[in-house]
């Protein structure tokens, strides 16, 4: 019965969302370097701009931005043998590794002085650092960040995404890299797939000449990123634990304190391990182990990783109609000064350790 009501509740919402989300998809498909979730985002906001949401559609479109995001990464796991793009991957890691701490300690010092909001710090540090929209939409739901950090974050890193898209070629040819070395900065420093893959096609298209390994730059950029997005893993169970401690230290404090509840009764110590920690985030671990054991097939792996990005648009679509997009520019400055911080550091960071590799 519960489940025939919960159906019932969310269905239109969810459907609405849907019908966004498929003009959405396909805007994406013939702009990949702005990508399916930022259209997704920006025809919500439209939307909530432009017509009020109904009542009806409510209860679904806050059942996608935070349900259907949760199995959307889920299922993101089923893309990621995490064997193979180790042994492809597996001497990019100290550039990585570099890059991913550069990212979140500045963005943990910048926040400080810029005074931004701290869910929106942490999210913009993330997907700075490891795949953009995606370790965003993994991140958002452990530190339970609303709709409107979530479409602040996510903008400011599509902003970069095609910035990195435009200048990166011209960049890396004046800075002399080689074609490995390319492809390790490409990989290593630009936030989102799409960026990485637009960044090292032109690569390839002007130069027209292999790596050392003898693959197209684009293929070597690739597996870096892919390494690379292994982040998602740690870094996500790291929150979730330091959202757990928090909650727990919260409650403590609370009844320490002698606060009343809702119903104006004493606050009791019902902290609950199970019904806290974010379990979306250990399913995501167990695909990818489920992939890297059995060695599952492209066949059956590729329906799984489409699903998990049209669910992820689905979700920004629904971030989107909860989202104010006139506050949104209105209070964008300063997280917009934080991303570029974070991406200046992380550009000098993949440079200097490639130096220190001997790579350039």
């Amino acid at each position: 019965m519960k489940f025939t009501q919960a159906v019932k509740a969310n269905f239109l919402g969810v459907l609405l969302c849907v019908g966004i989300a498929i003009p959405a998809y396909f805007l994406g498909k013939l702009l990949p370097v702005v990508g399916g979730p930022v259209f997704g985002i920006i025809i919500g906001m439209i939307v909530t701009l432009t017509v009020k949401k109904p009542e009806w559609a409510k209860s679904g479109v806050a059942y996608t931005g935070k349900k259907i995001l949760q199995h959307a990464v889920i299922l993101l796991g089923f893309g990621m043998n995490i064997s193979v793009i180790l042994a492809q991957g597996a001497t990019s890691l100290p550039i990585i590794l570099t890059t991913i701490t550069t990212s979140l300690v500045t963005a943990f010092v910048a926040s400080k002085f810029l005074k931004t909001e701290k869910k929106v710090s942490q999210l913009i540090g993330i997907g700075s650092c490891i795949c953009g929209g995606s370790a965003i939409a993994a991140a958002a739901p452990v530190i339970e960040a609303d709709d409107s950090e979530i479409a602040q974050s996510i903008s400011v890193i599509f902003l970069f995404n095609i910035l990195a898209a435009v200048i990166f070629p011209a960049l890396g040819a004046a800075l002399g890299l080689t074609n490995d070395g390319f492809a390790l900065f490409a990989g290593t420093a630009i936030n989102d797939t799409s960026s990485v893959t637009a960044a090292a096609s032109a690569w390839d298209d002007i130069h027209r000449t292999l790596t050392a390994a003898g693959t197209t730059v684009l293929d070597a950029a690739a597996t870096v990123k892919l390494t690379r997005t292994l982040g998602i893993i740690p870094i996500t169970l790291v929150l979730a634990f330091f959202q757990m401690h928090a909650k727990k230290k919260e409650i403590a404090q609370r009844i320490a304190n002698g606060e009343k509840d809702e119903n104006g009764e004493e606050i009791k110590n019902t902290f609950s391990f199970s019904k806290i920690f974010p379990w979306f985030v250990i399913y995501f671990l167990l695909a990818s182990v489920i992939t890297t054991v059995f060695s599952l097939p492209a066949s059956i792996t590729a329906p799984l990783k489409w699903l998990s990005k049209f669910f992820i648009i689905m979700a920004m679509s629904a971030i989107g109609l909860n989202t104010n997009i006139i506050k949104l520019v209105k209070t964008g400055k300063k997280p917009i000064l934080l991303g570029f911080i974070c991406w200046i550091m992380i550009i000098l960071a993949s440079l200097l350790m490639q130096h220190v590799m001997g790579y350039w």
